[in-house]
């Protein structure tokens, strides 16, 4: 642990536990059977994708929220975001008779803006990104005089989020570890510093997306570091900058931190859907990819804490991310195979496919491309499969049948 003195301390996390007391839903967090067999590890998942709001933003905001002076909750606050925080933000504030302000990009999706005003924000629609919508929203904050409730960068909204920590410590006996994403560290800032000063054996393990792994590299050259643009379907953690308050929390209380994948991610989405019955976003699952490949240093059997951390996921990013984790796992494939064109020769491919119980779902037949002789066609199949054993019977059973073919990806 560093020496440095913290931004927050166990205190402060209590203090914030007694503010959100009622007003917060005490999430689930139960053992899963099926992801500790699949992980080797004995896996709790915390589930925060079920608060009002869709995530645990709801903590840290309600914190700050609740710390106004009368004088500030009459002018109102005002934040920048395109998500949970919004959200977060835009329903504590409601519920408290405070104006609520709420900056987003103006590519935000609709059903995001809808649900924020729904929850009874005022919401502006300005900038191109996050960046350009937080400048707006700090000069309305100085023009209007409001209070500016930034999503992870601040000691108040981290003890908010170290809720989280607190519960955990209650919910699993004997808890060994937790494995939480990371985005700006205001979440894992909180949960590391209540749990940590609580039972100091935990092991506390941060997750972040291979595209932007703000938070490790800073720690890797010990300060905050920008790093280039990049997109993720993990949008909840897409952070460029780790925070100037919660990096020294991080690298004081933190044991390691790892990354993962973006097929990895949609693959964790579909095992929560599929053998949980739970829907997560993209940063929501970011954890349970990680465990699911292994990533931590965990020996096998470790008692461990997994956050799901949101489930607000358009539906239609949802589906692109269902087939993605699909072909993933081998389960969704495309194949183009060459065979004669004359009639019957389609049949008999079919034939062939429909014998090893494969469902086709989509084909494109062509004549003219890909440089296929005279007297020959080629077809992209696509199809659903067992898994990647059915597949690799499938592409055996095509080759021993003469038929040429490749992936297509």
């Amino acid at each position: 642990m560093s020496s440095a003195k913290p931004a927050i301390t166990l205190q402060d996390v209590l203090d914030a536990r007694e503010r959100l007391r009622n007003s917060v839903y005490l999430s689930p967090c139960t053992r899963s059977e099926m992801l500790s067999r699949l992980t080797g590890l004995e896996v709790s998942l915390k589930l925060e994708n079920l608060q009002m709001t869709g995530s645990f933003k709801e903590r840290g905001a309600l914190n700050r929220i609740a710390t106004l002076t009368p004088e500030q909750g009459k002018r109102g606050v005002v934040a920048a975001s395109a998500g949970n925080h919004a959200q977060g933000v835009a329903y504590h504030a409601t519920q408290r008779g405070i104006r609520a302000v709420i900056v987003m990009p103006l590519t935000t999706p609709l059903v995001k803006v809808t649900a924020t005003r729904g929850f009874g924000a005022e919401v502006v629609l300005h900038g191109a990104n996050y960046d350009e919508a937080c400048a707006e929203a700090l000069r309305l904050c100085e023009a209007q005089g409001m209070t500016f409730i930034h999503p992870f960068d601040d000691p108040l909204v981290m003890a908010g989020q170290g809720t989280i920590g607190l519960e955990l410590l209650e919910q699993v006996e004997d808890l060994e570890a937790v494995v939480v994403p990371i985005g700006g560290g205001g979440l894992i800032g909180g949960i590391a510093c209540a749990v940590k000063e609580s039972k100091p054996s935990v092991k506390v393990i941060g997750v972040q997306t291979s595209r932007l792994p703000s938070m490790k590299q800073a720690v890797y050259e010990r300060h905050p570091v920008t790093l280039d643009p990049s997109t993720t379907i993990a949008d909840g953690i897409a952070v460029r900058r780790a925070g100037d308050v919660t990096y020294p929390v991080v690298e004081r209380y933190v044991d390691e931190i790892v990354t993962v994948e973006e097929d990895e991610i949609a693959s964790a989405i579909l095992t929560l859907l599929e053998r949980e019955k739970t829907l997560a976003e993209g940063a929501g699952a970011t954890a349970l990819a990680a465990i699911l490949q292994h990533k931590p240093s965990l020996a096998k059997g470790t008692r461990t804490a997994v956050l799901v951390c949101g489930g607000n996921i358009d539906v239609t990013l949802l589906s692109r991310i269902i087939e993605r984790g699909l072909v993933q796992d081998g389960r969704l494939i495309r194949l183009r195979i060459t065979l004669l064109d004359k009639p019957g020769a389609l049949t008999e491919l079919t034939t062939l496919i429909a014998s090893h119980r494969v469902n086709i779902v989509d084909t494109l037949y062509n004549r003219a491309y890909y440089g296929v002789n005279l007297g020959d066609t080629t077809i992209d199949i696509t199809m659903e499969t067992r898994g990647r054993e059915q597949v690799a019977e499938l592409l055996g059973a095509l080759t021993a049948g003469g038929y040429k073919h490749e992936r297509v990806l």
